[in-house]
């Protein structure tokens, strides 16, 4: 009976020694999600050749999805707006329509552009 006393209270220990890191790591997650609300710059990144800038245009609005993790259908969750071109591979935008995160991307008719963060 001792033994047992003494099982259970090392597995309690260690249910309360691990249980405040799996909350530490959920919540410095959330921190370091980025998310671009309405007025953010953002920038579109294509790994195409240089001629794609020619496939949008500025000032062109582009419907951003997002992949949903349980189903796999991409969501509509919101709009940019192309500002310019940055070097080869990257287009300065605008969110003018919904909340964005890092990774969501933008689809128009002729590619699709990662989302990522405007650098400052």
């Amino acid at each position: 009976m001792r033994s047992f006393m003494l099982a259970v209270g090392i597995v309690a220990l260690g249910i309360s020694l691990v249980a405040p890191i799996k909350a530490d790591a959920a919540e410095r997650k959330a921190k370091s999600e980025v998310v671009m609300k309405m007025g953010s710059k953002v920038h579109l990144f294509h790994s195409g050749p240089a001629e794609a800038s020619k496939e949008i245009s500025i000032g062109e609005v582009i419907s951003v999805y997002r992949q949903a993790t349980r189903t796999g259908q991409a969501k509509e969750v919101g709009q940019v707006k192309v500002l310019s071109f940055i070097g080869d591979h990257y287009f300065e935008a605008e969110v003018v329509k919904g909340d964005i995160k890092v990774g969501d991307i933008a689809k128009s008719t002729l590619g699709a552009y990662l989302v990522q963060p405007a650098k400052k």
